[in-house]
């Protein structure tokens, strides 16, 4: 049982991280069905070591009243295949009921302390292997006892194959026609018989025994089987069969013709040395000549057996160099798949980046004619509030302009009122201290008036200078209106001055 191959070899990854019992898939060991399960925290027996069991698999329903007896040990390994843990080998007995295998199972409750699978380094990339190791006791009762698979009774031993091929091909046998069991057990067994010929190499197969596994298959089609997955690998076995016949053939018929042309020459070569051995013993004067001549053919003979060692060597060098001259040519090809391969490559990337800055690019552009469209709106929002700032400007001036005229207007009545008051003056030759003094108030009221108005206009000009240039002549305009009303209003202060210094001398004289 050491030298024997593993039934099962679980792998468990991320071993610390498993809280839960873990199930390994179904295998198959000597007949039967099998699964583990693996506990990482124990169970309630022992919760600080690992726990394992063994549990056979009973849905295949059998003929009852067979027993097996199995012997089993398992391996606990970390991913280098070093062995951490190694269990005693345990025994189960298990019996063929109506329903299938049954068993009590077998459970190692203590195997390793999981404070083992904590330390460091105890488990290589927390990684745990299982290799389970089940081996079947051998009964010489039940060694010739039969067991039912799909109405056909077959050996133990045949079990594993037999549910292959109904795993395989589950219709195989849906028109099988004999109901007598010993006739359906012999052809079970022709059938097994003529699988296991068709598996061994085609080489090692006579041109008989195919065609006595090709009449074997036909029989097996009458009766029923359905077989021509069978039937396709037998032609195929034959064809390679016939390959390997031909060549053989073509190589014997050339190795004929070469001994033939051997001994032809072998024949010819014999009968010419007899002439010349008889040339020479009649003519004894050619004797060093034919010594000679021997010497010399026997030198052609190694040069030509030289030649043909070079040449069979030249040709299985030639072949050498041809298979080598291929598998440089292969690796050409592979070569230049690689590189064509990294140029894909490198064009793919260069195409990405070539995206990549272009859609860049594009956002870049994108941002620019957002920013010039935002300039666009800034500068007509400006040109808008410049308008506004003109229009205003423009109704200032006009409201200026018409103060202007209603001063004039005022200038106007003013000479209009004083000429009349002179006049009256003049001619009256009286002047009422307290009319001089409301004119002099009015004049006050004038000043006044045209210094705000002043204060206004340089406001005003400052802004139309700013807005717009255009606006500076009218601004002017309304300067030069302004200081001639200046001019104007001064005037008629040295006119009042005068007329009241006329007015008071002549009230002096009045009193006098």
């Amino acid at each position: 049982m050491s030298n024997q191959k593993p039934s099962l070899r679980f792998e468990i990854e991320n071993f610390s991280e498993q809280d839960n019992i873990i199930a390994s898939d179904t295998f198959v060991s000597g007949g039967c069905e099998w699964y583990i399960f693996v506990g990482p925290n124990g169970d309630c027996a022992a919760d600080s070591h690992l726990s394992l069991s063994l549990q056979l698999e009973d849905s295949t329903p059998l003929r009852g009243g067979v027993k097996r007896s199995f012997n089993f040990y398992f391996v606990l390994l970390n991913q280098s295949n070093k062995e951490l843990y190694r269990s005693t080998t345990g025994h189960l007995q298990a019996r063929n009921m109506a329903c299938g295998w049954n068993s009590e199972g077998w459970i190692y409750e203590k195997t390793l302390p999981l404070s083992k699978f904590q330390e460091k380094g105890f488990l290589e990339k927390d990684k745990l292997i299982i290799e389970f190791y089940i081996q079947v006791v051998s009964n010489k009762k039940n060694k010739n006892k039969t067991v039912d698979i799909n109405g056909f009774q077959v050996l133990a031993s045949q079990v594993t194959k037999v549910r292959k091929i109904f795993t395989a091909h589950p219709d195989i046998a849906l028109d099988f026609k004999p109901t007598i069991q010993e006739v359906k057990t012999a052809y079970m067994n022709v059938l097994l018989r003529v699988i296991k010929t068709l598996h061994k190499p085609p080489k090692s197969l006579s041109e008989t025994r195919l065609s006595k596994a090709s009449s074997e298959l036909s029989e097996l089609m009458k009766v029923g089987f359905k077989l021509d997955w069978l039937r396709l690998k037998l032609d195929g076995v034959s064809l390679e069969r016939k390959k390997t016949d031909v060549d053989a053939s073509q190589v014997q018929q050339v190795e004929e013709r070469v001994k033939k042309f051997e001994r032809k020459k072998a024949d010819d070569t014999n009968v010419s040395r007899a002439k010349k051995v008889e040339e020479r013993v009649k003519n004894p004067e050619l004797m060093e000549l034919s010594l000679k001549l021997d010497s010399l053919n026997t030198k052609l003979n190694e040069v030509s057996l030289e030649r043909k060692k070079a040449y069979d060597t030249n040709e299985s060098r030639a072949t050498q160099v041809e298979e080598r001259v291929k598998n440089l040519e292969l690796m050409e090809l592979s070569l230049k798949y690689d590189s064509l391969n990294t140029k894909l490559d490198e064009v793919s990337l260069e195409r990405k980046k070539k995206d990549d800055t272009n859609d860049s690019r594009a956002k870049q552009v994108e941002e620019r004619v957002k920013n010039l469209e935002l300039m666009e709106l800034s500068l007509k929002f400006d040109s808008l509030e410049r308008k506004k700032a003109s229009d205003a400007n423009e109704s200032r001036a006009r409201q200026v302009e018409k103060r202007v005229k209603n001063l004039e207007l005022m200038d106007v009545e003013l000479n209009k009122c004083c000429k009349s008051n002179l006049d009256d003056l003049s001619w009256k030759k009286s002047y009422d201290v307290i009319f001089f003094k409301e004119i002099e108030d009015r004049v006050m009221g004038i000043e006044f008036k045209l210094e705000s108005l002043n204060t206004k206009l340089e406001e005003i000009s400052k802004e139309n200078k700013k807005a717009d240039d255009a606006d500076g002549s009218l601004v002017q305009q309304l300067e030069e209106s302004v200081k001639n009303i200046e001019l104007m209003v001064s005037h008629l202060k040295v006119e009042l001055e005068k007329k009241k210094n006329i007015s008071s001398a002549d009230g002096f004289l009045l009193v006098d």
